[in-house]
């Protein structure tokens, strides 16, 4: 019996709350500092009131720490990790190594800033301690099954949904580069969403004003059970700088997704949390932020992966523009609209144009302003949809824990049990006058407020007693609290349990140099002292002339149908190829057909 997690984002305690309410079965969350989303900041309390929120339902409040740190923050880590274990979190998200040396009294995640792709990287980061390696988004079904058959004890962690980064994370330092904000610091100015021209080596322009480093979304919804079966142990969803509309919807689909796989194989899967969740709503991806979606290389390299018109949120498709008056225009579509509703669409020059709408009638609709560029036959999307957020703007989930009560008689009073929690209540046994089976069932089932609802209350058949609904009151808040309590409990001692062993492994662990030196981003001395480098050798701290900035799967040659390997034909233009950024920058680019991989230079001069 495998247990699947479902992961979500939290921006702050509202997004966590809403995350666990609409059913995942953990967290992860920014501390104060040092985690990759340098604007998504909670304290300390709020992570605190977070856990304790989760802890009701066995769900688990993971911490991002993962940016590289800096000599004059070591201290500060320190403190941070030992207030993070003081509270209850469950697990820390680490890029630093110097992390390992502060000895924290909770278990480690390895992000996927530490460039997580092969076998041999998560073995090695498994020695070090790590009981959990979040894995490139770059990764195939295959890759993926491959890592889980060579290293099969520690727990693997895959992106199923949200945003691409177009470089494999931790290796990106063109935002370093270009604009002084580092990647790897939680300060990216998202270099690759931006328009470039691509040159071939006579100064040709292939492609003008486009977005050709910008991905689209992530979308494993219909691969969650193939993934499984390759040793996925939690399913994550991206999203910590979302507002709290996104982290709803797109949590209830997943948790949706994973309760039929475990519906149809109960022998071999179960959620890693507990409760029921139920929705005001039925989730829908479509309508929800994203900037069109792929599978990107799960199965295989594909040649649609890549947003080149627009990097923002077109939506769900609507229908096509049909007829168009001087102040309204119709759609040939199924698609019903309200007022509010935010549409979009492609003009000739591919450029993403936004509208509201202002007034509906039927299928005929009136914008505030009819956008310019509108034309007849042109598809229309929908990436705002006032039905769907005015739902979502209100509680729209509600999740509570099943629970069979069990009340008997005993020699000085009553028992209540759930499972192997039980409570007693001494008193007096007094006969009833008359049949108070209802009355008992009524009184036990009422849980509301708590995590947990009545489905059955069990009394033996011959149950001759009148208790008073205050006893029987008194009896159900007891036993409330004591599951409550064993919820935590259980909770904590898992998560020491995991640290001690974690910490153990890490004291016997070789910390031996990885093999590629310029994935250390070490920017400390600790750091420095692990890899065996004599001092801090933070690879992007040094931005040097023709850098070597980004490294990708995705592919500008096949995306263009240039790479014979893949089937396309040989291209017209002379290699190298560069990218051209709008202030005239040029950024060279290496087609590596052994690792088929695209590398990004930093400009020459």
């Amino acid at each position: 019996m495998r247990e699947l997690e479902l992961l979500a984002p939290a921006r702050n305690l509202e997004c966590g709350i809403a995350a666990i309410d609409h059913g995942a079965d953990a967290v992860y969350i920014g501390a104060s500092r040092f985690g990759a989303r340098a604007s998504a900041g909670n304290s300390l309390d709020d992570i605190r009131q977070l856990c304790t929120y989760a802890h009701q339902f066995a769900a688990k409040v993971y911490v991002t720490v993962n940016t590289i740190l800096y000599d004059d923050e070591l201290a500060a880590t320190r403190q941070l990790l030992d207030d993070l274990a003081a509270i209850g979190v469950d697990a820390i998200l680490v890029q630093d190594m110097a992390v390992l040396s502060m000895s924290p009294a909770v278990p480690l995640h390895a992000s996927t800033q530490t460039d997580n792709r092969t076998a041999a990287k998560v073995s090695w980061l498994r020695s070090l301690g790590f009981t959990r390696v979040v894995l490139a988004r770059e990764l195939s079904l295959e890759e993926i099954r491959d890592i889980h058959r060579q290293v099969p004890d520690v727990e693997l962690e895959v992106f199923v949904h949200g945003a691409l980064c177009v470089s494999y994370s931790g290796l990106c330092y063109a935002s370093q580069h270009c604009f002084r904000r580092s990647a790897n610091r939680g300060e990216c100015a998202q270099f690759c969403r931006m328009k470039f021209d691509l040159l071939d080596a006579d100064g040709r322009v292939i492609e003008r004003d486009r977005h050709l480093l910008s991905l689209k979304d992530l979308n494993q919804s219909d691969h969650l059970e193939q993934l499984a079966a390759a040793g996925a142990t939690s399913f994550k969803i991206e999203g910590r700088l979302k507002d709290v509309s996104y982290v709803k919807n797109v949590t209830a689909a997943y948790s949706n997704r994973l309760n039929d796989i475990v519906r149809r194989h109960p022998d071999r899967y179960r959620r890693a949390s507990l409760g029921r969740c139920t929705y005001t709503f039925t989730p829908n991806l479509a309508k929800t932020f994203n900037r069109g979606y792929t599978t990107y290389f799960l199965e295989g390299r594909q040649p649609d992966i890549a947003s080149f018109d627009t990097p923002k949120a077109i939506g769900e498709f609507v229908g096509t523009v049909k007829e168009l008056r001087h102040n309204s225009f119709n759609v040939a579509g199924v698609a019903s609209f309200a007022n509010g509703d935010g549409l979009c669409f492609l003009d000739a020059d591919r450029q993403l144009q936004g509208f509201r709408v202002n007034r509906v009638e039927g299928n005929r609709l009136f914008p505030h302003h009819m956008p310019e560029g509108l034309r007849p036959g042109m598809r229309l999307y929908r990436n705002s949809d006032m039905g769907l957020d005015r739902l979502l703007s209100r509680p729209s989930a509600e999740r509570k824990i099943p629970v069979t009560l069990s009340l008997q008689a005993v020699p000085d009073g009553f028992t209540l049990a759930c499972g192997s929690v039980e409570v007693s209540l001494p008193m007096a046994h007094q006969q009833a006058d008359r049949p108070q089976r209802d009355n008992i069932v009524r009184q036990l089932s009422r849980l509301g407020g708590t995590p947990y609802v009545c489905v059955a209350v069990n009394l033996p058949a011959d149950f001759p007693y009148f208790i008073p609904s205050s006893s029987l009151s008194e009896l159900r808040r007891q036993l409330v609290s004591r599951l409550m309590a064993g919820a935590a409990a259980r909770s904590a001692a898992a998560g020491s349990a995991a640290a001690v062993s974690e910490a153990d492994t890490a004291k016997a662990a070789p910390h031996c140099a990885y093999a590629q030196p310029h994935l250390y981003n070490i920017a400390n001395l600790q750091a420095s002292r692990f890899y065996g480098q004599p001092a801090p050798s933070a690879y992007e701290l040094r931005p040097q002339p023709g850098a070597l900035i980004m490294q990708c799967r995705h592919c500008l040659r096949y995306a263009l149908g240039g790479c014979v390997r893949h089937g396309g034909r040989r291209p017209a233009w002379r290699e190298p190829l560069a990218l051209r950024l709008g202030d005239g920058r040029l950024f060279p680019l290496e087609f590596d057909c052994v690792n088929c991989q695209m590398n990004v230079y930093a400009p020459r001069t």
